[in-house]
């Protein structure tokens, strides 16, 4: 059965795109991070390798930190996705408490890939509050940084477990 339009939830609004090639309809073969940035105007997640190798388009979808680049928009009918923009606070727009963290500790240089690292954070500390500091690099392998700010990143995810971020 063709399937002409999803729904999916992302930052907890939900939304109705229609699948196809015309203007305005979302092409079968559209990735998650292209709906997200460019439809959406979502632009947090990053475009960069397109490949699922570096994590600059990371969002968290039912959970899981994945790469938007490596999905289709048209899988997520039905999914919860979080990207960077939802994780500050919508009434008081406070900064979530592991952005707070990443800023108190400096752990970003250029900020390209920040959103990303921030996002599979953020799912690691959902899965695992306590994560010793070898979790947390295993959870962030899948994220580069090229202006080699991974100590601080290290040291953010930590202080945020610490304070039960």
């Amino acid at each position: 059965m063709k399937q002409d339009k999803i729904r999916l939830t992302v930052n907890g609004s939900s939304h109705d795109l229609s699948i196809g090639v015309n203007l305005g309809e979302i092409a079968p073969s559209e990735t998650l991070v292209h709906t997200l940035r460019e439809t959406l105007g979502l632009t947090g997640a990053k475009e960069s390798c397109d490949h699922g190798a570096c994590g600059c388009c990371t969002v968290i979808m039912d959970g899981q930190a994945v790469p938007s680049c490596m999905v289709l928009t048209v899988e997520c009918h039905g999914k919860e996705i979080t990207t960077i923009e939802g994780l500050q606070d919508p009434e008081t727009e406070a900064l979530d408490p592991l952005q707070q963290s990443f800023i108190d500790n400096m752990a970003f240089q250029c900020g390209y890939c920040t959103p990303g690292i921030i996002m599979t954070s953020k799912a690691l500390l959902e899965k695992n509050p306590r994560p010793d500091e070898e979790e947390i690099k295993e959870a962030l392998a899948g994220n580069f940084c090229r202006c080699i700010s991974q100590y601080q990143v290290i040291e953010a995810v930590k202080q945020a477990a610490k304070n039960g971020r």
